[in-house]
């Protein structure tokens, strides 16, 4: 029998009995630990067990170890009836092998697996890899809050009043409201789900996302709405963020943490981090506070929050000034010796020069060169000159040496007309960031910003690992492309040890067109993202600035973004009606959650939330399903941070009543087939794909493998698994035998064959993943419209405002700082991933168990605060009652609260996102080539508009006590 067969020999029944049988234990367990007394009758009996007779010194436990019977039950932890491999499908980017295991049909402990293979005995062994929160997961599959049946709200919407329904129930009552949206009223694109990351368990994404996807229905970014996608990286190296796996760090020369607190948030992986020390690695922090990771780098430079931008810049100076740069990668791997308009702003096109001919079905987006004899060329690998946004069999290789310092006068069809390199134009931008005004604006040492570029750009390889602490802000992309620029300068991409390493949320999906054909199967996609849906719908345009509102209608009117529903032939557009969450805590997480409370809610008649604990967003939810935990179902998980693929398998039935998420989906597409047969629906003709939506064949569409045509082939999760693996290049390469099957994966972590398109190298034998290989050694295109790295972007909207190269921005704030003094910042914290672990009763017991707010001593004794009080922080936009911290650590002028707490935990009900307002940058919102929109085009996750949590203003006071006879808000005796 099979290792992950082994804890089925009892029937469902009997596991279910013992498992209640174990938290009856538990519950009495609790209560004798709590009070050390019996209860009742029970009271003698109680006495006993916890009485330790006969306790004595042992000196020679080898030799002579007495038998004392209450020691059997430490004895009989490392005792165990099964185990299984599993993981923990949470938002975080570790994805960690565990083993889990199983006494009396109860999940006993769990270990880190620590069996992925060594590929490279250079680097140091990827095992074991685990965290803390991991470790007490066990505590989650018996919580309190654990939802064990269908509910159905009988109060208010987060009034906490729930009834308890059967599955027939729950199932007909979504199905019903999913049948009049989608066929009485022809609104399919009023349905919308959102769950996150793919990567942490694509099965259990792709069970909702499919059936949405067949309703017609609309599936929402994630990456963007958290703030964690780098806009950037698509601005300039025209790809979703690619990174290398953490291994690599321990290849470079110098590191750069910059707002990566990996000590914190990549805990699994931060001994590479450490590691590197002992390579001879020089690693920097870059932080507003003295943080956890900070304590461990050589240098730690600490700018103004939201300079990171000049800092960066700053050292940009400092590279170009002093010739640090690398000129030949420049040359041919950027656009800095483009030719660029001084009439229009526009780089100069081929087909605008008089006498410059070239090969291209496109000349209008073929760039132009100057080279080292002065004559025009044509670029190689333009957009106009490949076929398509991914061209391997075009070349960015040069057969000349082009000028980057270009100033001069071109005669084009139009006249003469004066033309600069992107080079001379960075040239002038960075001449703004002199020492002084990198000091002035940022606080860092003259010397200190200046040093550091120096050391980075003379080592051989460095690398910078790039955390959300700089996408936090509004002018997230300008800070992002300010810090690629000293990868690009000093030509760190391409080979091992080198690059910007961004390991936020997305946690890029190896197993792609599996995962991507199993999620939607037809092929018609309705993706929107999720930042401008809810701007959208909480009708924040109608109170946005002027020039905000106009820019964001004109990207919608353009069809740069989409906005579903969609606008009708009437003119008329819809309101979103049924919305369901999964694997996510959308109402939790969302920024301007005061506004989603009030504006958008009331819009939805259903909100269906799919989980196995009660959170925000099931609290706010119309019905809620209980779904099967981590430990009790089959599914994959994969990470960018390593090159492994390993699985979930069940330890234990699902407990109470709680399904997968696969099976509950497949059984609402089953209610709702059964619902349209009886009606006699007919099926439905999509306004906008060339198919038709039919309700009738809905569930034998959703077990159907699409690619072989096979009915019923996935009715259950673990041959959704295999689909996965079976239909994906990483694991079943088109050009070899070997492949990578579930039973594989639940044997040891196996590392992935090859690489899809949409990453950027190859596996390489004894080699650690590096991104960037196509286009630095290959001399393949980048996917922007130059085909290079693209610094300077000519599309009208950053012409306008300023931002076609990289520059610094003050952040803009609705708050007045002479009102509310404290910047506002929400870090990603040690003892929870987002929610998840936020409502851990042992992971509370490491901290203070409630919301806190860190602040500066400084600040605290301005505001008569003592460490422990309880203080209101507040805002225009609302207020919310906290303990207080004191945090020497941080930097005077900030109030800082670790996310992502739950409402529940907050007196109020409101949470850490209530003071955050609903931000949106329209650079964020533009196609370009506006006419085409091959570089930058929305699709979700790549390209989109970013929450914005940081450009936030707040005060705080301290809340009087009881101690407080006139109410003043005094110190207390």
């Amino acid at each position: 029998m099979s290792k992950q067969d082994d804890h089925h020999d009892s029937t469902s029944e009997d596991v279910s009995t013992a498992r209640r049988d174990f938290l009856k234990g538990i519950g009495i367990a609790s209560l004798l630990g709590a009070t050390g007394t019996g209860l009742g009758a029970t009271g003698a009996g109680a006495d006993e067990f916890l009485r330790m007779d006969g306790l004595e010194v042992v000196d020679d436990p080898i030799g002579s170890y007495p038998y004392r019977d209450w020691e059997d039950l430490y004895r009989e932890q490392w005792d165990w009836d099964s185990k299984a491999r599993s993981t923990h499908s949470v938002n975080c980017t570790g994805s960690c092998s565990w083993e889990v295991y199983v006494r009396n049909g109860q999940v006993w402990r769990e270990d880190q697996a620590a069996d992925y293979p060594e590929f490279d005995e250079s680097l140091p062994n990827p095992n074991p890899r685990g965290c803390q929160k991991g470790a007490c997961y066990s505590d989650y599959v018996n919580a309190d809050h654990r939802v064990l049946h269908p509910l159905r709200r009988a109060g208010e919407r987060g009034e906490g009043k729930w009834e308890r329904i059967s599955w027939d129930e729950a199932l007909t009552d979504i199905a019903e409201e999913v049948v009049e949206t989608v066929a009485e009223e022809e609104n399919y694109d009023a349905v919308s789900g959102f769950t996150p990351i793919p990567a942490m368990s694509p099965v259990s994404f792709a069970g909702g996302s499919r059936l949405v996807n067949l309703l017609g229905g609309v599936s929402h970014s994630f990456y963007d709405w958290y703030s964690d996608l780098p806009p950037g990286q698509p601005i300039t190296w025209g790809t979703q963020t690619d990174n290398a796996e953490s291994a690599d760090w321990y290849n470079a020369d110098y590191i750069i943490a910059w707002g990566s607190n990996v000590n914190v948030t990549r805990i699994p992986d931060a001994k590479y981090f450490l590691e590197a020390a002992y390579n001879g690695t020089k690693r920097v922090g870059v932080f507003t506070d003295y943080s956890q990771t900070a304590i461990h780098c050589d240098e730690w430079l600490s700018p103004e929050p939201g300079t990171d931008t000049a800092l960066a810049l700053g050292m940009a100076r400092t590279i170009v000034d002093e010739g640090l740069y690398d000129e030949p990668h420049l040359k041919e791997q950027t656009d800095m010796p483009l030719l660029v308009r001084e009439d229009t702003g526009k780089f100069l096109r081929a087909d605008e020069v008089s006498g410059l001919t070239v090969d291209a079905d496109r000349p209008d987006h073929v760039f132009v060169m100057q080279d080292a004899a002065g004559e025009l060329r044509a670029a190689p690998g333009s957009l106009g000159d490949r076929d398509g946004q991914h061209d391997a069999d075009a070349s960015i290789e040069l057969g000349f040496d082009p000028r980057l310092d270009v100033d001069r006068t071109v005669r084009t069809t139009g006249g003469s007309v004066a033309v600069r390199s992107v080079w001379n134009n960075l040239r002038d931008e960075l001449s703004t960031y002199t020492p002084e005004h990198v000091h002035d604006v940022t606080g860092v040492g003259r010397q200190t910003h200046q040093e550091v570029a120096r050391e980075f750009a003379e080592v051989d390889r460095a690398k910078i690992i790039h955390g959300k602490g700089v996408n936090d802000w509004y002018h997230n992309d300008l800070g992002n492309r300010a810090i690629q620029l000293l990868v690009t300068l000093t030509g760190n991409l391409g080979r091992q040890g080198t690059g910007l390493d961004h390991y936020v949320g997305q946690e890029k999906i190896w197993t792609f067109h599996g995962w991507q054909t199993l999620s939607f199967p037809t092929g018609s996609v309705r993706g929107v993202p999720t930042t401008l849906w809810t701007y959208y719908h909480c009708d924040v345009l109608d109170n946005a600035d002027p020039e905000t509102s106009r820019r964001v209608r004109e990207a919608i009117d353009n069809d740069w973004m989409p906005v579903y529903p969609e606008e009708r032939p009437d003119g008329s557009r819809p309101d979103p009606s049924v919305l369901f969450i999964w694997r996510g805590n959308y109402f939790n997480q969302a920024k301007g959650n005061v506004a989603l409370e009030e504006q958008l809610w009331p819009k939805l008649d259903l909100v269906v939330d799919i989980n196995f604990r009660m959170d925000s967003s099931a609290l706010y939810a119309d019905i809620v399903l209980p779904t099967a935990s981590h430990y009790e179902k089959y599914d994959l998980s994969m990470t960018d941070m390593h090159t492994y693929v390993h699985p979930f398998t069940p330890a234990v039935e699902p407990l109470g009543e709680s399904k997968t998420d696969w099976q509950i989906f497949r059984e609402l597409a089953a209610k709702i087939q059964a619902l349209a047969e009886e009606r006699g629906i007919e099926p439905i003709p999509d306004r906008t794909f060339d198919r038709e939506i039919d309700l009738q064949s809905i569930h034998d569409d959703y077990v159907r493998d699409w690619e072989s045509g096979e009915a019923g082939a996935l009715a259950d999760d673990r041959a959704a698994a295999e689909y996965i693996l079976e239909h994906s290049e990483e694991t079943n390469p088109h050009d070899a035998d070997e492949r990578i099957t579930f039973d594989d994966v639940d044997e040891q972590p196996r590392r992935f064959l090859a690489t899809g398109d949409h990453w950027t190298s190859d596996i390489e034998e004894g080699e650690a993943y590096t991104p960037w290989k196509d286009y630095v050694q290959e001399k393949e295109p980048w996917p922007t419209f130059t085909g290079r790295q693209q610094y300077y972007v000519d599309h009208d909207w950053f012409l306008e405002l300023d931002e076609q190269l990289p520059t610094h921005k003050p952040s803009p704030t609705l708050q007045d700082k002479a009102d509310y003094p404290l910047r506002y910042s929400t870090p990603h914290g040690r003892w929870s991933i987002h929610s998840t672990w936020r409502d851990s009763e042992r992971m509370l017991r490491l901290q203070r168990g409630e919301p806190v707010v860190y602040l500066n001593p400084e600040d605290m004794a301005e505001r008569g605060i003592e460490d422990g009080d309880t203080v209101r922080v507040y805002n225009d936009l609302d207020g919310v009652e906290v303990q207080a911290k004191r945090y020497p650590s941080s930097e005077p002028g900030t109030a800082r609260m670790y996310f992502a707490w739950e409402r529940f935990q907050y007196p109020d009900r409101n949470n850490f996102n209530s003071l955050v307002p609903l931000y949106m940058k329209p650079t964020q919102l533009v196609q370009y080539p506006e006419d085409t929109g091959e570089h930058l085009h929305f699709f979700p996750n790549y390209w989109g508009p970013t929450g914005v949590n940081s450009d936030v203003r707040v005060e705080v006071e301290r809340v009087a006590g009881d101690g407080d006879a006139d109410g003043d808000g005094g110190d207390e005796e």
